[in-house]
């Protein structure tokens, strides 16, 4: 669903902007209360995975298809503030790097993909949390829910956008209706991935995922004025610190590999904004994108010639910048302990 520039007018696309940067400012504010020295990097590999799987468009239709947009896994997984940081980052990696979203239209896609998804899905996310019993099974089926919802609600913005700032006349009501169609479909999608991530995250280490906190009771101690889990005290600190690493590492490595491997038999298809686009005729004023020139453009190396090497390399890349500038964003961000807690 990224969109490119010439969608929305000068105007409209500064008026997100704005949005998108007071969105970011507060959800700096917030993430340094969600992250610390754990899930710092867990957040970074989670803005590389989204990075990595949204190079995996699947089919939805006859012609079309979707990738995941990644809002509510970000925000189940490392927190709603931090969410939106990850999606903003793999949006701006995608922009500058591999001339996907346009430049001017950043703003509306962070708005879009990056704000509207997580604050929809953790809403939906939380509100069942609250009313379901809290297992590891109720926990997957909010998130399953939570993702399958952000996506037509992604679909909702862009139209309300389009109607505010659009640069072509098209009848508001077809875009509406395609729109909201298609990315229903592609919900499906995104619900399916997002489950399936948290469940295996949860499976191997609960204590690491946001949306799951509390969802085990346990005994609390008190030590140096803090409560502290009494099981994570009775748990070696080096196996915990390498229960993380193997997770962390685990998780770079599927990154790397569907980026670089599994990326090259995506389906080819437009995604939902394209297609709708093109049967609608919003796509009339599109403009070159800024960094068309880049050497990454498009998913491919400039002058490697070979399109399965060339897509590969670019995922991996892709991977590794977004890998480390997401992991030095979240780091600078995180919750610093006190000095009597690092003394303990």
């Amino acid at each position: 669903m990224h969109v490119p520039d010439g969608f929305i007018d000068a105007p409209v696309s500064a008026a997100t902007a704005v949005v998108a940067a007071g969105a970011i400012a507060v959800s700096l504010r917030g993430a340094r209360r969600e992250l610390d020295e754990r899930t710092a990097p867990l957040a970074g590999l989670v803005a590389a995975f989204i990075f990595a799987v949204q190079m995996l468009n699947f089919p939805v239709a006859a012609g079309t298809s979707g990738h995941l947009l990644g809002g509510a896994l970000a925000a189940i997984l490392v927190g709603p503030y931090t969410g939106v940081l990850c999606v903003s980052v793999v949006l701006l990696m995608q922009g500058i790097l591999f001339a996907d979203g346009g430049l001017t239209a950043l703003g509306v896609n962070i708005t879009d993909m990056a704000i509207t998804t997580t604050v929809v899905a953790y809403a939906v996310f939380r509100g069942l949390v609250k009313v379901l019993p809290r297992t590891r099974r109720s926990i997957t089926a909010a998130s399953f829910t939570a993702a399958l919802l952000s996506v037509p609600a992604a679909a909702l913005v862009f139209t309300l956008l389009y109607s505010l700032g659009g640069t072509t006349d098209v009848s508001l009501t077809k875009v509406a209706t395609a729109m909201i169609g298609v990315h229903l479909l592609i919900g499906v999608g995104e619900a399916a991935i997002t489950a399936l991530t948290v469940g295996a995250v949860i499976a191997v280490r609960p204590d690491l995922v946001h949306g799951a906190r509390g969802l085990e009771q346990r005994l609390k101690l008190r030590v140096n004025g803090e409560l502290v889990d009494a099981a994570a005290q009775l748990e070696p600190v080096a196996a915990r610190d390498t229960s993380r690493r193997k997770l962390w590492i685990g998780g770079l490595v599927a990154s790397l590999l569907l980026a670089g491997f599994v990326s090259f038999y995506a389906s080819s298809n437009p995604d939902g904004l394209e297609k709708v686009a093109a049967d609608q005729g919003i796509d009339r004023q599109t403009k070159e994108h800024a960094s068309a020139d880049s050497p990454l453009a498009d998913y491919g190396v400039r002058d490697v010639d070979d399109a399965r090497l060339s897509g590969g390399l670019a995922g991996v890349i892709g991977v590794g910048v977004t890998v480390v500038a997401g992991t030095g964003v979240f780091w600078a961000v995180r919750k610093r302990r006190s000095t009597t807690s690092q003394a303990a």
